[in-house]
């Protein structure tokens, strides 16, 4: 590639940010231009939802890079603008102010968005999503209340928020549809500890109800549960779920598919054309299937691989899924993502809070969920990612280092 190449990223998240600085740190010498529909340079999510919705984190250490680092690597950065469309044809790209910009090779990193509800009230003053940083500083401002907070959907981000809600002197009351919390990412046997867990903390978890509307003059005031159920409250968080933000790669013609599908390179069906990130549905070989992802590590590491493989330097992207949340004062991470399993081991002390929950297939390991259990969690993704066959009494066995099992 050579200084008169341009490449252009669509979506200044950090799948974005990774794509920028693997493409000079690989010693592409050409033009990159980064933009962003937010105001705001490359930052962290997961704080959004603790550390920073309690105070202690602000803007500009959730930062990913400075922005002194972008003229360091002669990254151009447009913040504030909107790409409306794709030119395969001509390869350019038009923003809404009406720019045209050309490309050599682009890299599409548009993340996700939230999915929102369409009940009486949503409208109201009061109500709100968590998804970028501005949503996070509007929560934090109705939390100065210390009221109710209604939290629509016990997900992730609605069980983070209930703990952080509750810290910040708020009684939140968690509502979920379905019949348990985390039912579309975690096994009943997780699900239930966590209804235990937060129910112990002080949380009121309402399962299988939903919220018929939200009442208020303006601003919210009451909400009413789908069985009758008034709740005065002036807080409401939705978090039930995002929806991948693909129109841009659609209306331009690429497969799309529970959002853009990319090959193993995170090359779309447009060989110019690259995406990484919550909006990638890439395969996964060690999964045998293909998955869309929604987490810290993969933004970074597809974006990466992205970059790279936008210089042909690329490599088969296939890594095991993992995935964290901090509750209150429990560190839930996750690996894999598994379907079906024959065994199920527990290793640690679950009433104390400190454990692993293994799932095994013919004595191999396929997945795993660990509470405040970092570093047994890390030796069995390694014995994963190995393929090693163990068995269930090993695990089980604390007095067994899990190394040790690595080298059997």
């Amino acid at each position: 590639m050579s200084k008169s190449h341009t490449f252009i990223i669509v979506g200044a998240s950090q799948a974005g940010g990774w794509v920028a600085k693997t493409l000079r740190k690989e010693g592409f010498d050409g033009k990159i231009l980064l933009i962003g529909e937010e105001p705001y340079l490359p930052y962290e999510r997961p704080p959004l939802s603790k550390d920073a919705l309690l105070g202690k984190t602000d803007l500009e250490s959730t930062f990913f890079w400075q922005p002194e680092s972008y003229k360091d690597d002669d990254i151009d950065v447009l913040l504030n603008t909107r790409v409306i469309e794709i030119k395969r044809d001509t390869q350019s790209i038009i923003c809404a102010n009406g720019d045209v910009l050309n490309y050599d090779k682009l890299a599409l990193t548009t993340g996700a968005r939230v999915r929102c509800i369409s009940i009486p009230g949503a409208d109201l003053l009061g109500v709100h999503y968590l998804r970028n940083m501005d949503d996070t500083l509007a929560i934090r401002k109705s939390a100065e209340k210390k009221d109710t907070a209604i939290i629509i959907g016990g997900g992730w981000i609605g069980l983070e928020c209930a703990a952080t809600l509750d810290l910040l002197g708020c009684k939140p009351i968690v509502v979920e549809a379905s019949q348990r919390l985390c039912g579309r990412a975690v096994t009943p046997n997780i699900s239930n500890w966590m209804l235990s867990f937060h129910l112990n903390k002080g949380v009121d978890v309402r399962l299988n109800m939903g919220v018929e509307r939200l009442e208020g003059d303006k601003f919210l005031q009451k909400a009413v549960l789908s069985d009758g159920t008034e709740i005065s409250c002036s807080i409401a968080v939705v978090g039930i779920g995002v929806t991948p933000n693909v129109e841009l790669a659609a209306d331009s013609g690429l497969e799309v598919d529970n959002g853009i599908v990319v090959d193993d390179l995170s090359r779309t069906s447009d060989p110019n054309i690259f995406a990484a990130g919550d909006v990638a549905n890439h395969p996964n070989q060690t999964l045998g299937r293909r998955i869309r992802l929604e987490s810290w590590e993969n933004a970074m590491n597809q974006g990466i691989n992205a970059g790279k493989a936008m210089l042909d330097k690329g490599e088969a992207y296939n890594e095991i899924p993992w995935f964290w949340s901090d509750q209150f004062d429990a560190n839930i991470q996750m690996i894999g993502l598994p379907t079906e399993w024959d065994e199920t081991v527990i290793r640690g002390n679950k009433s104390e809070n400190e454990f692993v929950e293994f799932y095994l297939k013919n004595k191999l390991i396929v997945g795993a969920i660990a509470i405040n259990s970092t570093r047994d969690l890390r030796f069995g993704k390694r014995l994963m990612q190995a393929e090693k066959k163990v068995q269930a009494t090993q695990l089980a066995n604390t007095d067994i280092k899990m190394q040790s099992l690595l080298k059997v």
